[in-house]
């Protein structure tokens, strides 16, 4: 396939980009800095600052992963502001480029979140059809995902990836959690009763070239694992597999004077599933917690 991919210098957009070119696609990257980009990307990758002209390539696919990280810094009101155009924004001109193409191009795998449920008591069970609770993470990934949906106006069909919490053991969200357990003094958020929806990253790379394959397939898909765990239980797991403590909690109230009203992100959560994407077929590597803290982390 031809196909051109935004957010491929991210953690997860570099890993597929990887997968893709292993697969034989053709892969065009629309990046910030080319520089930066060869440093990252595989050399068959071509990294453009500019959206291609249609005149002499057929596209067959667009994924669009691109978007500031959502944590790391406080939810000031221009960080929101920089947060909704690097993702919706984005998209619009995305979907406005793939509208400007003389054939239309079939498929579009979009970037969201889970946080599009917002945070909801651990036993809620949320899959695909489940509504979101407002507040500006749902606002967020509502307004993202509205807008990559009207790419579906010239025929493309459009796949939503709610992402959760994608586990790797050098990049993403767990490995800002490993220092204090490697240091033996990690402990559970707050209650820790909140849950987490976890994937581990080989499964959501699987699962996207899954849905990238399945021509019939479109809508919203949660790339999550089929088991979601507490808070709590992950961080006894997290501190088994490193064979370490697990006995000291941090206050919710510490993290909220820390990241302000970002701090939902880890002080709540909530329990979400695969539903379609387990009737579709796709079969995890990792269902459980423990396989994939243990292949992570041999």
């Amino acid at each position: 396939m031809q196909i051109l991919i935004s957010g491929a210098t991210g953690f997860l957009g570099t890993a597929l980009c990887h997968r893709l070119v292993a697969d034989g696609h053709q892969v065009t990257a629309w990046v910030r800095s080319v520089v930066r980009a060869r440093r990252k990307l595989p050399p068959q990758v071509v990294a453009v600052e500019v959206l291609p002209s249609h005149d002499s390539t057929a596209w067959d696919a667009v994924i669009n992963l691109a978007g500031e990280p959502i944590v790391g810094k406080r939810w000031t009101a221009e960080r929101k502001l920089q947060l909704r155009e690097s993702r919706i924004g984005l998209t619009r001109q995305l979907v406005k480029w793939m509208a400007e193409a003389p054939r239309a191009i079939p498929t579009l795998l979009s970037g969201s979140a889970i946080g599009f449920y917002g945070s909801q008591p651990a036993n809620v069970i949320l899959n695909e059809s489940s509504s979101g609770v407002e507040s500006f993470p749902h606002q967020l990934c509502r307004d993202w995902e509205e807008a990559a949906l009207h790419a579906q106006d010239r025929g493309a069909r459009v796949c939503l990836l709610r992402t959760g919490i994608v586990l790797d053991a050098k990049q993403g969200a767990l490995s800002k959690m490993l220092p204090p357990f490697r240091l033996g003094a990690g402990g559970p958020i707050g209650s820790g009763n909140q849950m987490m929806s976890w994937i581990h990253r080989q499964d959501w790379i699987e699962a996207v070239c899954f849905l990238l394959n399945h021509p019939t397939l479109s809508g919203v898909f949660n790339l999550v694992a089929p088991n979601p765990v507490s808070n709590l239980t992950f961080s006894k797991q997290l501190a088994s597999v490193l064979h370490r403590p697990c006995w000291l909690p941090v206050p919710g109230v510490v993290i909220g004077l820390l990241m302000g009203e970002s701090a939902e992100l880890v002080t709540e959560g909530q329990c979400v599933i695969p539903r379609r994407l387990s009737e579709a077929g796709y079969a995890f590597r990792y269902p459980q917690l423990q396989g994939a803290l243990s292949d992570l982390f041999p």
